[in-house]
């Protein structure tokens, strides 16, 4: 199976609705799709959200990604030479992890096609079904309280709550969600870096006392501020799970040996792809620590990739692939089925998807 050419454009897929964090606020999905074609009339499937505030990957920047220094590569290659695509992938350009997660997702769902198997299997992995939460954009403490109770009727019993907008509003947001959702229902928080790392402890501290119950906190403070992370793990009564801390297995292992955080998450987008995330996965395996397995923004190819990453490895506890059920349509065709919390997996070969619908081609990189 050889690589015989490579094109990559966008989809539009509208939210149901406006996805606010502390970061940022979109109305659409508009991801880079990248399609890779083979001599065996086989396409594999990959995308890439461009989240300029987390990964620091515009639209413009992973088109350019591609056409510039993976595509490139790749033309021409066998696709039974697995890690070596796996390495020209890695080694193409300095960050651009989001383009090396799309490129690395179609490099696995060929990998599967050509020995006919599903990514999961072949991963070793065993189990068909993940259950994920639903994320609840923050907003004003009302607000929220209603997103989740369509939430609960849609059918979910975990929810994260977005936070960190005018932190003095964080217990109140808290206090209105876990009024309005039955007993029983996991709640998550989500700061996305924004508290300092005593106000972090002070405001959780303060939620637990209050009987809110919360099962986890991601990412309570900056990024980069790892002895900040560790100092929240220590004084908080919530776990610290890990997040945009975690670009890199060298990442990972910075945080693992430190004791920073409880739990590491994982995302393709922050990773560059199934390739590293193994590796953080294995690692985090062997100090003991569970992941979750998350997702920026993104539609049913990219989180579908992560679904068999998640059924292949039993290190991931927890999941967050809410991304095609904030999404107003689905145009695509195959893969796992997303049915409110319940991701379905199938047997289809590779990572199973057959077709996107709405495509927009912007680039195409050929064999003369």
């Amino acid at each position: 199976m050889k690589i015989t050419a490579i094109e990559w454009g966008k989809i539009s897929i509208p939210l149901r609705t406006p996805f606010k964090t502390a970061l940022r606020r979109v109305d659409s999905v508009e991801d880079v799709l990248l399609k890779i074609h083979t001599d065996t009339g086989e396409t594999g499937f990959g995308e890439a959200p461009p989240t300029g505030v987390i990964t620091g990957d515009t639209f413009e920047g992973i088109c350019g990604a591609m056409a510039h220094h993976i595509a490139p590569q790749l033309l021409g290659k066998e696709v039974d030479d697995f890690e070596g695509l796996m390495q020209l992938v890695q080694k193409s350009a300095v960050h651009n992890t989001s383009a090396k997660a799309a490129a690395d997702m179609a490099l696995w769902d060929l990998y599967g096609k050509l020995y006919g198997i599903p990514v999961y299997k072949l991963l070793g992995g065993s189990r068909e079904r993940l259950t994920t939460d639903l994320t609840i954009s923050v907003n004003a403490p009302e607000e929220m309280a209603r997103d989740a109770q369509t939430a609960i009727r849609r059918g979910f019993d975990c929810l994260k709550i977005k936070v960190g907008i005018d932190p003095a509003l964080d217990v109140a947001r808290l206090t209105a969600v876990r009024r309005a959702v039955p007993a029983g229902t996991l709640l998550r928080v989500d700061a996305n870096q924004a508290w300092k790392p005593k106000e972090a402890v002070r405001i959780l501290n303060d939620m637990q006392d209050r009987g809110l119950d919360i099962e986890l906190v991601e990412q309570p403070v900056a990024a980069a501020d790892l002895e900040g992370l560790k100092y929240v793990k220590e004084r908080s009564a919530v776990p610290v799970l890990a997040d945009e801390a975690v670009f890199s297995p060298e990442d990972a292992l910075r945080i693992l040996q430190m004791g920073a955080a409880d739990l590491l998450n994982i995302k393709l987008m922050k990773c560059g792809g199934l390739y590293n995330a193994l590796k953080i996965a294995t690692m985090a395996e062997m100090f003991g620590v569970e992941c979750m397995i998350g997702c920026m923004l993104e539609g049913r190819v990219a989180v579908n990739a992560a679904a068999h990453l998640a059924c292949a490895r039993q290190v991931i506890t927890r999941v967050d692939l809410d991304g095609p059920m904030l999404c107003a349509a689905d145009p695509v065709h195959g893969g796992a089925a997303f049915d409110g919390k319940d991701i379905v997996m199938t047997r289809e070969k590779g990572l199973g998807v057959t077709d996107v619908d709405g495509f927009e081609r912007l680039g195409v990189l050929e064999r003369a």
